[in-house]
């Protein structure tokens, strides 16, 4: 396979899960916001920006911080790089250039997914923009479904293989947020506005349903933490996203003969990860793990550019 075939497909995962994962983010606002008992307001707005790192971008558009604001920044706004419409215009350049490599059924759902944003200005109220993320959503699941329905070869896995980096990096993004909110005046921790921003994080990775499966003590903040960073039963967690970049770049060395710097970098990380304590996260620092995790992951990635020769 080509250095430059390789790259596509592993970009391809990377922006599709990109795009999925700000559309739960978008949606996961919305609810905290609009939808709360106790509605959090600038906060979440704030909070959603923080998480892909855009609060400069989005103060340089001169828009003022809310729901209508920065939801159509995070969706709609074509100079933000991280923006929905974005993700999936560069996804579906990736997979132009691979058509041939890709199935009818993973081509359209990264078309549909696409033409979802063809002639729209705005996101909408709460309502159409939950309708919006939704949509987005459910296209990027039909692409999955039918990536994981195709050969089993170099082209699954490398986009596969950007689909882990992807999720790994926002899953930590996730979390490393909610140690900076500040609770607002008034509000302690434990109470209704904690506790809804503690759920809408598994809302955001779709974990309230095995976070329930997983622990009968009601919802903790350090049980959350132990499910995103070390239970890789589930996917979007940082031990599951840790598994598969393993089980991937060995594949990929297997079929390729491309064997070096980043498979030792991924399976260092992995040793590692096995031996990951969430208790011991939350002593030595949360915030501190995550920000050395989410380096790591970057270097990961330049390093798998470099092993595989990407253009």
């Amino acid at each position: 396979m080509l250095s430059r075939t390789a790259s596509s497909l592993y970009w391809l995962g990377r922006y599709v899960e990109r795009a999925d994962f700000i559309a739960r983010l978008v949606e996961a606002t919305v609810r905290l916001d609009v939808l709360s008992p106790r509605p959090a307001g600038e906060i979440a707005w704030a909070s959603a920006l923080a998480v892909i790192d855009a609060q400069e971008a989005f103060e340089a558009s001169g828009a003022t911080l809310g729901q209508q604001a920065v939801a159509r920044f995070l969706t709609l706004d074509t100079s933000h790089p991280g923006s929905i419409i974005q993700c999936l215009d560069k996804a579906r350049t990736n997979a132009r250039a691979v058509r041939t490599a890709l199935t009818r059924d993973a081509w359209t759902g990264i078309n549909r997914a696409w033409l979802l944003f063809d002639s729209r200005s705005s996101p909408g109220g709460a309502t159409a923009t939950l309708n919006l993320a939704e949509a987005v959503k459910a296209e990027t699941r039909g692409f999955e479904g039918a990536i994981h329905r195709m050969l089993r070869n170099q082209t699954t896995w490398f986009i596969r293989l950007g689909q882990a980096i992807e999720r790994a990096d926002n899953t930590a993004r996730l979390l490393d947020v909610k140690y900076h909110i500040l609770l607002p005046e008034g509000e302690m921790v434990g109470g209704v506005v904690d506790r809804d921003q503690w759920t809408t994080i598994l809302q955001t990775v779709s974990a309230v349903t095995a976070y329930r499966w997983l622990y009968s003590d009601g919802l903790s903040p350090a049980n959350v933490i132990d499910l995103l960073i070390a239970r890789s039963e589930l996917p979007r967690s940082l031990a599951a996203s840790v598994e598969e970049t393993v089980e991937l770049l060995s594949l990929l060395a297997k079929r390729t003969g491309h064997h070096g710097e980043a498979d030792r970098m991924a399976r260092g990380r992995h040793a590692r990860m096995m031996k990951t304590r969430s208790a011991d996260v939350i002593l030595g620092g949360l915030h501190q793990y995550l920000e050395s995790f989410i380096e790591e992951n970057a270097e990961l990635h330049f390093a798998i550019g470099r092993q595989f020769k990407f253009a």
